[in-house]
């Protein structure tokens, strides 16, 4: 499990994260499942987009994620 990132905000029903900082560009994560600090299943990342030295990742959340509560989470990669 890697950290990928902290919840900046929600738009049109995604989480957005700002991605640490790293050696790729990102894309490498597209498909991966999300969990948050408790190691439960958030979503999957579905989009990588803005700076190519720290994009933000789009997540989509599982049914039962409330979004707005994830806002300044961290969140990992499984």
């Amino acid at each position: 499990m890697r950290r990928i990132g902290q919840v900046v905000r929600t738009a049109q029903g995604l989480a957005i994260l700002r991605a640490d900082d790293g050696d790729d560009d990102g894309h490498d994560v597209i498909g991966t499942m999300v969990l948050d600090e408790s190691l439960d299943d958030v979503g999957r990342v579905v989009d990588v987009f803005g700076p190519v030295d720290r994009p933000y990742l789009a997540v989509t959340p599982d049914e039962d994620v409330h979004l707005p509560s994830l806002v300044g989470s961290t969140l990992y990669a499984r």
